[in-house]
């Protein structure tokens, strides 16, 4: 390990857990936070749930675990260039997405409005409903008791309401202050890698085309840089090549401008980051390229017609399946009844927010169509 920067989340100054534990051996709170991640349940299902497509319709596209898998690669890279604790901001990149719905933005939406008059649903909440909570693990507490370096990382953005409710964690929204650099780096490597591979997937499914990147400058760019290098090349090599160009740029543009705003503030102690504005971002020109290949991305490919007719099978599914729970609790499996009866509507969205994409599919076929095998 490097040697931190005073202003790094040291992890034997931790805030520590929610319920105390003797100390960890052999590796640090922080290893501990993440390894208890990895052998988590909701973990495994990310390799079912997706981001843009549907987990059937190819096994090449990425999933909830391959995209935070490539997140703790991008955030430890910034991590130790920057000095900082990487095993943090591993931990937080493995976990972010622990609570995200089947069928990526579209089941969140329609579990939000299923949620709207029992308290809504969003998926960083959740994320730390699980590790808080849902996680059934261990003989002396429920979840996953991580650090509160962890949890306050997990909890990217929250509105002042939920945060009440929340206790520490939840403060920094009422006080306006920021979390450490470790969670600010694990928010902008999840933006470099979901960017650049919803690229590369959008390019494998053939939604859009390079002929159409082209005109998004942070991609022409790279793409002519290789084509002047490489000029025979071309298919899936020129795309890789192009895009590992992105990462790489986006990367440094992120280390040296972020390293420039650190030295200016001059932090001496965590505490100090808590009180400055963030002080991990792109420099002015580099994120108002991010902001065009978001742009591009959302206009030519997640409001592409068959992202669309997808996004609306997927989001009936959801809407139907959650109907018929609140209409008929004993439709639930035996551990979810059980804990419906203190409060049903969280209890169902608990359930549905955890099912994988396949599984949803079966749920709604064992719910509402009647098979031969069951005549």
């Amino acid at each position: 390990m490097h040697d931190l920067a005073p202003y790094a989340a040291h992890p034997k100054d931790t805030r520590g857990r929610q319920h105390p534990e003797s100390p960890p051996q052999g590796r640090n709170d922080f290893q501990r936070d993440r390894d208890r991640i990895i052998h988590s349940t909701a973990f495994r299902r990310l390799e079912y749930k997706t981001q843009v497509f549907v987990n059937h319709e190819g096994d090449l596209f990425r999933t909830r675990l391959t995209h935070s898998l490539e997140v703790a690669q991008i955030g430890r890279a910034i991590a130790r260039t920057l000095s900082l604790q990487e095993d943090l901001v591993e931990a937080i990149a493995l976990a972010h997405d622990l609570g995200h719905t089947p069928f990526g933005h579209a089941g969140q939406d329609a579990l939000n409005d299923c949620m709207r008059e029992f308290g809504g649903f969003e998926h960083n909440l959740q994320s730390l409903r699980v590790v808080d909570l849902l996680e059934q693990r261990y003989a002396e507490f429920d979840g996953l008791n991580l650090t509160f370096e962890v949890r306050e990382g997990i909890l990217k953005h929250c509105s002042v309401k939920n945060a009440k409710l929340l206790g520490e964690v939840g403060q920094r929204f009422l006080d306006k202050t920021q979390p450490s650099l470790e969670a600010q780096v694990a928010n902008l490597a999840d933006e470099i890698a979901y960017n650049n591979h919803d690229v590369d997937d959008g390019l494998r499914s053939g939604l859009i085309t390079l002929e159409q990147l082209k005109e998004v400058r942070i991609f022409g760019e790279h793409l002519q840089q290789v084509q002047n290098l490489y000029p025979n090349l071309n298919g899936r090599r020129l795309v890789h090549e192009t895009i590992r160009r992105m990462i790489n740029s986006l990367v440094m543009n992120l280390c040296a401008e972020s390293a420039a705003l650190i030295a200016d503030a001059d932090p001496r102690s965590i505490q100090d980051i808590r009180e400055r504005p963030p002080l991990i971002r792109f420099s002015e020109a580099m994120q108002q390229r991010q902001f065009e290949l978001k742009q591009f991305l959302r206009e030519n490919l997640y409001r592409h017609y068959r992202v669309n007719r997808m996004s609306a099978k997927a989001q009936r599914t959801l809407r139907e399946l959650f109907g018929a729970f609140i209409q008929d609790s004993g439709l639930l499996p035996d551990d979810f009844q059980q804990r419906s009866k203190d409060d049903l509507p969280r209890t169902v969205s608990d359930y549905i927010a955890g099912m994988t994409d396949r599984y949803a599919m079966k749920e709604y076929q064992r719910l509402f169509v009647i098979s031969e095998r069951e005549l």
